[in-house]
């Protein structure tokens, strides 16, 4: 943010009054997102704190005797679950050491808690990401840039799963899940895609939702029901020789698994609510918060035109509301049936606030810091300078076929996909558009980068070996994330390419 800030004075000629309107666009820009970030991280923490994480976990691994099919179930759908409803590293440190206590060897623990969700990063923490991407980029058809993206993130979709499956136990694994990778994905995925048609805020968590639902009557097919055959399967380099099966566990959660699910069918009856019945939408759209901003221009004539309401929004239609509505109704519930109480003499007790202030805080500085940097960069003309100089050296498919790396790219530089789409989300749409390409196809090619390039992002991967106890051996880490990362990297710039030939 200083570095921009720097350049744009003494290489862009931009007074201080310009470099305040931007970092006062950034920080409002940063309040929307913010909005979001918080009741996510209340929710996740009022959940966590009730036990309703432990009774989730409690239900996945007694639906079936199969290590490969459990793994899958944690690593894959329950992380992707967390990400769609909380995400900022909530994945990685609930589902690595679930792996752990079943049987996977820590490096394999910590790779599989970081990539198999990634899928589900751009759309994730109702849709935090894609909404940072609206308020940074110029797109005209929304609609289309969302099923653009979810078509695109359909690649690492499947691959999350299938990599999950070859850590397992390399080819022999693959021809025993398959059908479950593919059974899955297809829930993930095309979920994804139907659900962004109602609301792209919701497409990841209500798709993870349904897969989840999906895993109890998929347990029920002796496929997977029972032990992977060590006929079939003989070498499972993923699993530590001394864990056999998996640990017996006698404590019981202390609620059902039904109740543990009462967060998500509350947000999603109270978001489905708020946008399926009209006149109650329409009433409280009514309400809408923005603010002035004047003109301001640079030395090198960069002019940015006075606003009366800057990126106004409607809070009460807001995911964020809907986030704090059920978070309040989920608290009251459980502290009516005694879960904290009951979680609490088990396990000891946590202060809410405070917890939130640990998770909230570091999650929020990097948001508002990216925002200001991506105003300022904007305001100055730097996105300008960037994306003529692109758009000078790139044939136009050969940048439609690039374009997700960038995406990676800020992925792996800020270890999120909200600051990669941030950072670059402007310089996207304003090549696409200096190479007449569709700005929609272009986006979503930054998505899936922003997405599947959290596989490296090296704070993720620190995050992931601490909490599987291998500090230091983050190398080994990244040496399985990073080929999943370059085959999916290649697939999704040849889709992008056809988007772009077939728009």
């Amino acid at each position: 943010m200083f570095a921009a800030g720097l350049i744009a004075v003494f290489a862009f000629r931009t007074p201080i009054t310009t470099l305040a309107v931007a970092s006062g666009k950034g920080v409002w820009d940063a309040i929307f997102i913010l909005y979001v970030m918080w009741p996510a991280l209340l929710l996740y923490q009022i959940t966590k704190q009730a036990g309703g994480y432990d009774a989730l976990r409690h239900g996945i691994s007694r639906f079936s005797r199969n290590d490969l099919f459990v793994i899958l179930g944690l690593g894959w759908v329950f992380s992707s679950f967390l990400q769609g409803i909380a995400g900022f590293g909530a994945p990685i440190a609930v589902v690595a050491p679930l792996l752990l206590a079943i049987g996977v060897r820590p490096v394999h623990a910590a790779a599989i808690s970081i990539i198999a969700h990634a899928w589900a990063r751009f759309f994730g923490t109702l849709g935090v990401g894609w909404l940072a991407t609206l308020q940074v980029a110029d797109i005209q058809d929304v609609g289309r840039a969302a099923f653009e993206s979810c078509v695109l993130l359909l690649i690492p979709t499947y691959f999350g799963g299938l990599l999950i499956v070859w850590l397992y136990g390399r080819w022999a694994a693959v021809r025993h899940g398959w059908p479950l990778v593919l059974i899955l994905g297809t829930i993930l995925g095309f979920g994804q895609l139907i659900f962004a048609f109602l609301s792209p805020e919701l497409s990841t968590f209500l798709a993870a939702t349904v897969a989840m639902v999906a895993l109890y009557p998929l347990s029920r097919w002796r496929r997977f029901r029972e032990p992977v055959p060590a006929a079939e399967v003989p070498d499972r380099p993923a699993m530590d020789p001394a864990a056999v099966g998996m640990q017996t566990e006698t404590e019981e959660p202390v609620m059902s698994l039904g109740m543990a699910f009462l967060p998500y069918v509350v947000l999603t009856a109270v978001t489905l609510g708020i946008l399926l019945i009209g006149p109650l939408n329409d009433a409280m759209r009514q309400f809408r918060i923005g603010l002035p901003f004047p003109e301001v221009t640079t030395g090198f004539g960069v002019r940015n035109a006075a606003v009366a309401r800057y990126a106004p929004f409607s809070p009460f239609t807001h995911p964020g509301t809907m986030l704090l509505i059920s978070a309040i109704v989920v608290w009251i519930v459980y502290r009516v049936n005694g879960f904290y109480g009951a979680w609490q003499s088990r396990h000891g007790g946590e202060n809410l606030g405070r917890s939130l202030i640990v998770d909230g805080v570091p999650a929020s500085l990097p948001v508002i810091a990216f925002l200001v940097t991506s105003r300022v960069l904007d305001h100055s003309g730097q996105t300008q300078v960037l994306a003529h100089g692109i758009a000078d050296v790139s044939p136009p498919l050969v940048y439609a076929g690039i374009a997700s790396v960038i995406g990676a790219l800020g992925a792996f530089m800020t270890s999120s996909s909200t600051a990669s789409n941030v950072l670059f989300g402007g310089l996207q749409s304003d090549v696409a558009q200096l190479h007449s390409l569709p700005t929609e196809s272009i986006i979503a090619a930054q998505a899936a980068g922003s997405a599947y390039g959290n596989a490296i992002g090296p704070a993720n991967i620190v995050l992931g070996t601490s909490i599987s106890g291998i500090k230091g051996q983050e190398g080994a880490v990244m040496k399985l994330a990073l080929p999943w990362t370059v085959i999916v990297a290649i697939l999704t710039g040849i889709g992008t390419i056809l988007l772009v030939i077939f728009a």
